[in-house]
């Protein structure tokens, strides 16, 4: 019996052709190990400033929450920040797309 494997997914991931970050090197949105609070603070606001105007940012922001991303600025919001929205959801809730 031969089983095949369904197609390629691309489309779930095609807005990150549209990014803003695309042409940002990724040390903005992702901290290094050596990185102090005041760093991590400055690179995020400069992550924050990239997202802010990306025209898929609520798309990336979906993706993020949804699949639980644990690192890195996406969609202009920080690890901590995600991990906020999502203790504070009760069951069932639909994840924010904006803040």
């Amino acid at each position: 019996m031969v089983s095949r494997l369904p197609g390629a997914q691309t489309h779930h991931w095609d807005w990150q052709f549209e990014g803003s970050c695309r042409t940002v090197g990724s040390e903005v949105f992702f901290r290094p190990a050596s990185e102090g609070r005041a760093e991590a603070r400055q690179r995020e606001q400069a992550a924050k400033r990239v997202c802010a105007g990306c025209p898929v940012r609520l798309e990336c922001r979906r993706y993020a929450l949804a699949s639980r991303e644990p690192y890195g600025v996406w969609g202009g919001l920080t690890e901590d920040e995600r991990r906020a929205l999502l203790v504070r959801r009760e069951p069932g809730d639909v994840i924010p797309s904006a803040a």
